[in-house]
């Protein structure tokens, strides 16, 4: 791209200068002509303006009241409500704290009754145990009593058996040939004597 070459400051300032009173001539001729040819226009665009902003003022004004008047009103109606508000959660705290109180009073009266039903019936759980415990140690003692029984008839009568057991049984040798020939045979090298 070709840069185009900056002319010297020097020389800019003393155009400038140069062309300046011819500008300013210039402008107030441009000036006079807007003047005479849209003049008319201009001013009556002025006084609609005027007008407009008056109007404009006016109504601001008129709404800045309507909104004060509206916004008093609010406050009066919400002053009522809170007014309405306290009285309810006034009356509903006095209504709560005398439940409480009655509450208070009946868990005391259940708190005493429930006392004094657990006192009686530790009073009672105490007789029954002491009750228990007399019929299990009656009950201890006779069962001991029937063991010991069982004991000495079971034991009368393994002594019996052992005493039959005894005669019937055969001597140690005739045994010991018995096991042997239970041994030979399983060995399957029994043989039998004169075959």
């Amino acid at each position: 791209m070709n840069a185009e070459p900056t002319p010297d400051p020097a020389i800019r300032v003393d155009f400038q200068q140069q062309n300046r009173p011819d500008q300013v001539e210039e402008a107030g001729k441009v000036d006079r002509i807007r003047d005479i040819l849209f003049g008319s226009q201009m001013r009556d665009y002025d006084g609609r303006f005027q007008r407009l902003d008056e109007r404009l003022a006016r109504e601001a004004a008129e709404a800045r009241t309507e909104v004060q008047r509206r916004i008093e009103g609010l406050e009066n109606f919400l002053k009522g409500e809170v007014q309405s508000l306290t009285h309810r959660l006034t009356a509903e705290q006095s209504d709560r704290n005398g439940a409480i109180g009655k509450l208070a009073h009946d868990l005391a009266e259940t708190a005493r009754s429930l006392e004094t039903k657990i006192k009686n019936l530790d009073e009672h759980t105490a007789r029954e145990i002491h009750d228990l415990r007399e019929q299990l140690l009656e009950q201890s003692k006779a069962l001991g009593a029937e063991i010991k029984d069982k004991h000495d008839q079971m034991k009368a009568g393994l002594d019996h058996e052992a005493a039959q057991i005894r005669h019937a049984m055969t001597g140690r040798e005739s045994l010991a040939e018995m096991l042997s020939e239970v041994a030979l045979r399983l060995k399957n090298e029994f043989r039998v004597p004169g075959a």
